[in-house]
């Protein structure tokens, strides 16, 4: 038995002398909560085809730096996850994309947890969802300026009478400008009551595609 306590304390001696060494170099490099970053997408996220759940692999486009010590490298890798999918729904409100991001994996291949949020994006709702579409309003918004498109083209089908005759363009541009106002009201009406059933549009955020993202919470790089 005492031999065998001589053996043990010698194994944990051993142990304590190689870990100290290590512990004593190792240091941490904090970037702090507000630290915006540019993320790339590695793929594809899709309301149509993902679900609540799916994991997602991004490419850190921002290196971090602190003095003369790069501590999170350009091209370190962050991991997520589809939070939740709100559906489409009728009256155009379109569907909204929450995602979470897990951890980021650090160049000694170490994963730390993450915590951020998405900024910088247009179409962002209060609580921090990607939305498709607003609803009724924005798709009759839009409703309109197709109108006001489809007669400027009119009109613009009449002024260009002119290179076949000259002159020609005072006959034709008013009949052109008031069938384009004709046609653009005929389809505002009939587009506007259509999204009254339609459904909104769904969010697709392409491979490549680059987001904005801010730390909630402070983290700290092991540096060597």
């Amino acid at each position: 038995m005492r031999a065998l306590s001589i053996i043990l304390s010698i194994i944990l001696l051993g142990t304590t002398a190689i870990a100290a060494p290590f512990e004593a170099d190792a240091k941490t490099k904090r970037i702090p909560a507000g630290t915006v970053l540019s993320l790339q997408l590695l793929s594809p996220i899709d309301t149509r085809t993902n679900s609540e759940g799916d994991y997602f692999n991004a490419m850190l486009l921002t290196e971090q730096v602190s003095g003369t010590n790069v501590i999170l490298p350009s091209g370190s890798v962050i991991r997520g996850s589809v939070k939740g999918i709100t559906a489409p729904r009728s009256f155009s409100r379109g569907a909204i994309l929450y995602l979470d991001f897990d951890h980021v994996v650090t160049p000694s291949g170490r994963q730390l947890p993450l915590a951020m949020s998405l900024t910088g994006i247009t179409h962002l709702t209060p609580d921090g969802g990607i939305y498709g579409s607003l609803g009724y309003g924005e798709a009759v918004k839009e409703n309109w300026e197709k109108t006001k498109e489809i007669t400027v083209n009119a009109v613009d089908v009449g002024l260009s009478a002119e290179d076949t005759m000259p002159g020609l363009q005072y006959l034709t541009t008013p009949f052109c400008a008031i069938g384009g106002a004709i046609g653009g009201v005929g389809y505002f009406i009939g587009d506007s009551i259509a999204d009254m059933f339609r459904k909104g549009k769904s969010v697709y955020l392409k491979q490549g595609q680059v987001i904005g993202v801010k730390l909630t919470e402070p983290v700290d790089i092991p540096v060597y």
